[in-house]
């Protein structure tokens, strides 16, 4: 498991986002959760620069519909990048190996279909106060992580492309 704060980084290393385009997508379940994941991430980009015009954002029922939401943002939308938030909680079901394999699976398929990066923000864990821990809690909030990979990641794609 892990134990840094991931969350902290050094800003002056994340390059400006001013004219890049993010879609997220954010479930609606476990919306105490989801919706502060969504908070870092908005928060990150408009701190890097990111304008309120160049950010699209929708909200799913479930994190199990994340990855068609995102590929309807990505097809609507002319985004650099999409960003899929969510929380599975571990449950007594096999209900949350389902789901966290099918996101998983979903967002891998995106992110080979399309030249775009689809960041993989989904909490999968055992407790909700792991999943409080990472949504702004001790461990950081991974919303701010998937906004900082969004931003690197097009920057990559743009020094690779030329």
């Amino acid at each position: 498991m892990a134990t840094a704060n991931l969350s902290e980084y050094d800003p002056d290393k994340i390059p400006h986002a001013g004219e890049m385009r993010f879609g997220i997508v954010v479930s609606d379940w476990n919306r105490d959760i989801t919706w502060n994941l969504l908070e870092g991430a908005v928060r990150i980009l408009k701190n890097h620069g990111a304008r309120d015009d160049n950010l699209f954002i929708e909200h799913v029922p479930g994190s199990f519909e994340l990855p068609l939401a995102a590929q309807l943002l990505a097809e609507t939308q002319k985004v650099d990048a999409l960003i899929c938030l969510g929380c599975v909680i571990q449950g007594e079901t096999p209900h949350f190996t389902y789901v966290c394999q099918g996101v998983t699976q979903g967002i891998t398929q995106l992110n080979l279909k399309y030249s775009i990066p689809f960041i993989f923000g989904l909490l999968t864990t055992d407790t909700l106060q792991q999943a409080i821990d990472r949504s702004g809690g001790k461990h950081g909030n991974k919303g701010d992580e998937a906004a900082l990979t969004a931003i690197r990641m097009i920057d990559l794609g743009r020094k690779l492309k030329g």
